[in-house]
């Protein structure tokens, strides 16, 4: 794929952030985007990296009213050699496409838009952080943009990347977190959307996290929509459980976000000869191992945080402390080889990371 360069000016151009300290997670963007177009007998063109800027896009726009879309989150991290590498970005744009199969989208070429995106990052690479623990996150987003008030399938659609630098997700940092878990709200069904990551499923989940919030707590975790009774996600993540010897995930049932940490912790974990698995898990089952002592450490993975250690459940207004509200060894173990790969401090037997 051929992609035109329009550099931004001098007086376009930006002032990178001095220290990433204070920083909103994702609301500070580079200079440049890549944009292409795709139509109904053309197929995907006009691949352009050109200055970050508002879309051109009508009112009738039909992503403004039906939603179709489909997004995808990855980073950029600096190595300790001062290397800028991706982590597996190629699951990425294969979920893209997954996603894309679900929403009438049309798909991608997973290694040509790798290509551009690496094009983008290298006129950008002055935006990845420096600091310890941030980087640069990737916003890759398909939008429907056929002038049309009608539900169908768009015959127009737009394709762009953003970029932003980012510290880390929760301002707490890698600490433990307070999740509340909602038996008020469902996100999603199977033979729904729940599995792909489209922005309907994050809209659905905004009040439920809003009124987390108020009550102090960072994130929600969602149970199944049918019997209200089986754990699935957190908003921005999947959920791991220490029970015993046993480290279990949700499995995926259609209704749960398939995360590309989450498949790097149980190939992580197998890798290391531990007891990881993916199967149903009860909230009951949980909530009685946080009393017995059997569950002893809960932890999210996802892209924005990585591993998030949780510290203490909430269900039916009654909270549930993990161990000792501290964050576990497995947790700690994780994110250490995970965040020691993704920044070159350990080493990558599986080839997850690659330079551009």
């Amino acid at each position: 794929m051929e992609v035109k360069l329009n550099k931004a000016t001098p007086e376009q151009l930006k002032t990178t952030p001095a220290s990433m300290s204070g920083v909103v997670f994702g609301t500070q963007f580079s200079d440049h985007m890549f944009c292409m177009e795709w139509e109904d007998g053309k197929g995907w063109h006009n691949a352009e990296i050109k200055p970050y800027g508002p879309l051109l896009m009508e009112p009738s726009a039909m992503v403004l009213h039906y939603a179709q879309m489909a997004f995808e989150g990855l980073k950029v991290y600096r190595t300790d050699s001062g290397e800028n590498v991706l982590f597996r970005p190629r699951e990425n744009f294969k979920r893209m496409n997954r996603t894309a199969q679900r929403m009438c989208l049309p798909e991608i070429d997973v290694e040509e838009v790798l290509d551009a995106l690496k094009q983008l990052l290298r006129l950008d690479s002055a935006w990845v952080p420096h600091e310890s623990g941030t980087t640069l996150y990737i916003r890759p987003t398909i939008v429907a943009t056929e002038e049309a008030i009608g539900l169908k399938v768009s015959s127009k659609y737009l394709f762009f990347i953003i970029l932003s630098p980012v510290g880390p997700y929760y301002s707490q940092g890698f600490n433990p977190v307070k999740i509340m878990v909602s038996d008020k709200y469902v996100r999603a069904v199977p033979g729904g959307v729940g599995y792909a990551k489209t922005g309907g499923n994050y809209a659905a989940s905004i009040l439920a996290e809003k009124e987390a919030k108020e009550l102090g707590y960072t994130q929600v975790l969602w149970l199944d929509a049918v019997e209200r009774r089986y754990i699935e996600e957190v908003g921005a993540m999947n959920i791991f459980f220490v029970i015993d010897d046993e480290i279990v995930t949700p499995q995926l049932t259609g209704s749960i976000l398939p995360g590309i940490t989450r498949m790097s912790v149980l190939e992580l974990g197998k890798h290391w000869g531990l007891n990881v698995s993916a199967r149903r898990i009860s909230i009951d089952e949980v909530l009685t191992g946080l009393k017995e002592g059997s569950v002893t450490e809960v932890f999210g993975a996802g892209t924005a945080a990585v591993i998030s250690p949780v510290g203490v459940l909430s269900y039916k207004e009654e909270e549930y402390q993990v161990g000792n509200g501290e964050t576990g060894p497995i947790a700690n173990r994780f994110f250490e080889q995970l965040t020691g790969i993704q920044y070159g401090k350990e080493e990558d037997p599986f080839d997850w990371v690659e330079s551009f």
